[in-house]
């Protein structure tokens, strides 16, 4: 009777990770759309120096690679110009990473977890150089994604797993671990890309 309701649940958990994640693609689809408007920031501001994020997660490295996403994001806007100098910047975005955590969401039926969502949660703060005053934070912005850790689990018609080099073949000859590990990485690199896409949302629209 326990692996029957496991069963059932799975394509419960299933259905509500999909959910998620559709409304975190709508989301963010709409953060592109607003952002470039950068409503939020100072009209006279023309240049924004990204200082490296302090990493207070035990994913060593990982504020070097989100700065790489964060400096593209500012970049893809084409609002503001990066100068690497902040005291030639008129304004300067600083913060931290402060907490990572992937976590299983859905399972098998012997209670075997098959998807996780893997999350990253940041604080940030943007400074006119001008004023001297911190013009806007915010605290707990994060960017999540989920990925299968089992052939069977994944969508090899979706979007995002196209975006691989993985092709749907590949998939079931991949030992589990090697698939999991894939997963993982290529899935921590779209949490980076969404965290520096939150940040930047919030920072340009002042919210």
């Amino acid at each position: 009777m326990k692996n029957v309701a496991t069963r059932n649940r799975m394509p419960k958990l299933l259905l509500r990770g999909l959910m998620l994640a559709t409304l975190a693609a709508a989301s963010t689809g709409c953060g592109y759309h607003f952002a470039a408007e950068g409503s939020g920031l100072p009209p006279q501001a023309k240049t924004l120096c990204v200082e490296k994020f302090t990493n207070r997660t035990r994913l060593t490295g990982i504020n070097d690679q989100f700065m790489r996403y964060m400096k593209d994001e500012v970049a893809d806007h084409k609002r503001l110009d990066l100068v690497d100098d902040p005291s030639q910047a008129d304004l300067v975005l600083q913060g931290e990473v402060v907490y990572s955590t992937s976590v299983p969401v859905a399972t098998n039926s012997v209670s075997e977890p098959i998807v996780y969502s893997g999350t990253l949660n940041a604080n940030a703060s943007l400074t006119d150089q001008h004023t001297h005053s911190v013009i806007w934070s915010s605290n707990g912005i994060n960017g999540t994604e989920s990925y299968a850790v089992v052939p069977q689990a994944v969508v090899t018609t979706s979007p995002k797993f196209l975006q691989q080099n993985l092709r749907s073949q590949d998939v079931a000859s991949l030992p589990d671990i090697q698939l999991a590990k894939t997963q993982h990485d290529f899935s921590q690199q779209e949490v980076l890309g969404t965290l520096a896409h939150n940040i930047y949302v919030s920072m340009s629209e002042g919210f």
